[in-house]
C-alpha cells in the first residue's frame, strides 16, 4: 500500500462518489488516498485493520480461508463500495481476505479517526447500516450461488470480473490469466473439474487458450453465463 499526496486527486474522488455527504461534519482533513497494486492485499484475514476504506477506482475480490486451509470466493467489490466497516466498529481483526485484482485507489479514514469522529455521527451510522444491509443480502445471495449455480456460471462470472483489457494489433481484447490451482479453490471445485469447465468454454468459442492464459472471444456470452454472480 502506498499513500498518495495529491489533494486535487483526493478531492476529485470525494466529489465523484459524494463521500463527504455521508458525514455530518467535514472529514476531508482526515481522508487519505491509498494505492494498492494488483494482487496486493487490502486486508488479510486475522490481521488488524488500520483503515475504513472507500474503493474509488479499481476492483477487489473477497475470499475466506477455512480450517482445512482452502479458500472460497465470497464476492467482488467494485468502485464505490466500503471495506472494513464491520471490523472497525467491532474492534476485531479482518474477518476475510480482500485482494486487489487490478491497480486500485481507496479513500481511507484511519481507525483512530473513525473512533474519535464518527462513532456518534448519526448520518454516518445510517450510511453504515445501509452498507451492512447490502452486504448481508449479498452474502445470502452468494452463499446460494456457491451451492446452486454450475461451475461454468461461477467461472464465467470470475472471468468477467478478473479479466483485463489488453491491446493487440490496435484492438481491445479481454484477457484472463490466473493460477488455476488457486482459482479451483476459490470456486470450490477440483483442479480437474475447473480444467474441464475451461475446455468446455473453449469448445463453445467463448474463450481461447493462449500461452499465458485465456482470451475472451465472446464477451456477450460470458456476460450471459455470468448473470451478475458474485456482484
Amino acid at each position: 500500500m502506498r499513500k498518495i499526496s495529491d489533494k486535487l486527486l483526493i478531492d476529485r474522488y470525494i466529489n465523484k462518489y459524494h463521500i463527504d455527504e455521508v458525514f455530518t461534519k467535514d472529514m476531508k482533513s482526515h481522508m487519505e488516498l491509498l494505492f494498492y497494486r494488483k494482487n496486493e492485499y487490502m486486508f488479510k484475514e486475522g490481521e488488524p485493520i488500520e483503515y475504513l476504506l472507500f474503493i474509488v477506482e479499481g476492483k477487489a475480490k473477497v475470499f475466506t480461508t477455512v480450517s482445512n486451509g482452502k479458500s472460497l470466493l465470497l464476492c467482488f467489490y467494485p468502485e464505490s463500495r466500503v471495506l472494513g466497516d464491520i471490523e472497525i466498529f467491532e474492534g476485531i481483526t479482518a474477518t476475510t481476505n480482500v485482494q486487489a485484482i487490478e491497480d486500485s485507489y481507496c479513500i481511507g479514514i484511519s481507525r483512530e479517526n473513525v473512533t474519535i469522529h464518527l462513532l456518534n455521527d448519526s448520518k454516518f451510522l445510517r450510511f453504515i447500516c445501509s452498507s451492512l444491509g447490502q452486504k448481508l443480502n449479498r452474502c445470502a445471495k452468494n452463499s446460494a450461488i456457491n451451492l446452486l449455480y454450475s461451475l461454468e456460471n461461477r467461472l464465467a462470472s470470475y472471468i468477467l470480473a478478473a479479466s483485463e483489457v489488453s491491446g493487440r494489433s490496435g484492438s481491445r481484447l479481454l484477457t484472463f490469466n490466473e493460477n488455476l490451482s488457486e482459482l479451483s479453490e476459490l470456486l470450490g471445485t477440483s483442479y480437474r473439474h475447473l480444467h474441464r469447465a475451461l475446455n468446455s468454454l473453449c469448445g463453445k468459442g467463448v474463450i481461447r487458450k493462449l500461452a499465458s492464459g485465456y482470451e475472451i472471444t465472446n464477451p456477450a456470452e460470458v456476460k450471459r453465463l455470468a448473470a451478475d454472480l458474485y456482484n
